[in-house]
């Protein structure tokens, strides 16, 4: 057998596929393992070439060469219980442990191959797949300690592959809610390992799910905010709106929600505030109310939490939009499937109609919200509520006060 194999390295079909030994593999297996493809193909590599460039099933079927790995490869282009019958009594060794491995991923045996003895990607390859079957099981603990093995296994041989690994490990930590710290070094170990691969896009997905890890983390602090918006610019590098239009919108989101959460008690909070408006219009040119309706929900409640607070010369007209934007939110964000979070865009918009003046507008809104908080143990949003419900009940009777006592001396000047 060829060593060490691609498999792995490439999304797709291509990532699971077997290289038969050719005399160029010594040269153009370096720089394949960090996916840069040859500009000449060996022939017995032509089935390969047309797996990473996404041909049809029968067109590589065509191509794929005799021997161990053309049998091994022809399961996975067909994986049938019959083929998969046929490969395992041809094949013997190692062969078998990837065909076993890929046979249970694809619901053909009961459980993937035990621990092999071989090193490198081979052993990275099973021990992924056990990760994933003990994770299935419910074995979270497990699994992820075999998918750090399986990440370490392949660290050495095939960069491309431990950085997956170490990818689908940090994930699935962060999923969790698990040692914040750990989840970071990961990331960072990924795209340290994809430092000078063709894979630009993994990069920058793994540069906005750094600044994601960062963000979580944050709780406030400047610091960990400041490197989460660092990570979504290096994010910017790669993710275009002409050519990753979903992408690039949900990191100017994120970008947003980062200059958001700062502190606001430097001179820089106005900036900050104007940029996260900015970011959040421009990611709303992506996800519009018919196509993306949760993210356009998200990107638009943000925004006119965002309108609220930026410092602006015309501050009743980013109210008054803050509130039609709530309206609009509403239409989509139905209270029957989330109550509290359907609270929290009254309370919002009845926040604004109280900076705005409109307290017969504002008030039923917020003792809406006030109920459906305390309906659903929310008593900090509750309280919260009742503050600026009780700041409406002093300016109302400070207003009717002042209007008492002008009535007064209007009466006493009269003639």
């Amino acid at each position: 057998m060829l060593r060490p194999q691609a498999i792995g390295v490439f999304p797709g079909t291509a990532g699971f596929l077997m290289l038969p030994p050719v005399p160029e593999a010594q040269t153009l297996m370096p720089a394949l393992l960090r996916g840069y493809l040859p500009e000449r193909w060996p022939e017995e590599w032509e089935f390969f070439s047309l797996g990473v460039s996404g041909a049809s099933v029968e067109t590589i079927l065509q191509a794929v060469p005799e021997g161990p790995e053309g049998i091994y490869n022809r399961f996975i282009l067909q994986p049938e219980a019959d083929v998969y019958g046929w490969a395992r009594e041809r094949l013997a060794g190692d062969y078998v442990l990837l065909l076993d491995a890929v046979a249970w991923q694809m619901g053909l045996c009961p459980e993937p191959p035990k621990l092999p003895e071989a090193d490198g990607e081979i052993r990275a390859f099973v021990s992924a797949a056990q990760g994933y079957y003990a994770i299935h099981r419910g074995s979270w603990e497990a699994g992820l300690e075999r998918l750090q093995a399986a990440a370490e296994a392949a660290e050495g041989v095939s960069p491309v592959f431990a950085a997956r690994l170490y990818t689908e490990w940090a994930a699935s930590k962060q999923m969790r809610g698990d040692d914040e710290e750990a989840v970071i070094a990961a990331y960072r170990k990924a795209l340290d390992l994809m430092e000078g691969t063709a894979f630009g896009e993994v990069r920058a997905e793994l540069w906005f799910q750094l600044g994601t890890a960062y963000q979580e983390r944050a709780d406030g602090r400047k610091g960990f905010l400041m490197k989460a918006m660092e990570c979504y610019h290096e994010a910017l590098k790669v993710f275009r709106r002409e050519s990753h239009p979903d992408a690039y919108a949900m990191v100017h989101m994120n970008l947003a929600l980062a200059y958001l959460a700062m502190p606001s008690t430097d001179r820089g909070s106005r900036l900050r505030a104007a940029l996260a408006v900015q970011g959040l219009r421009e990611a709303l040119r992506i996800f519009q109310k018919d196509t993306h309706p949760d993210l356009w929900a998200s990107a638009t409640m943000n925004l006119a939490n965002a309108l609220q607070h930026v410092s602006t010369s015309h501050p009743e007209a980013n109210l008054w939009e803050a509130v039609a934007l709530y309206e609009e939110v509403m239409e989509v964000r139905r209270e029957e499937d989330d109550p509290v979070g359907y609270a929290r865009i009254l309370a919002n918009q009845g926040n604004a109609l109280a900076h705005l003046g409109a307290f017969s507008r504002a008030v039923p809104r917020l003792e809406e919200a006030r109920r459906r908080f305390l309906e659903h143990g929310e008593e900090d949003a509750a309280g919260a509520v009742d503050g600026i419900l009780q700041e409406i009940r002093r300016l109302r009777q400070q207003s009717e006060g002042d209007a008492a006592a002008e009535k007064g001396e209007v009466r006493r000047g009269a003639p």
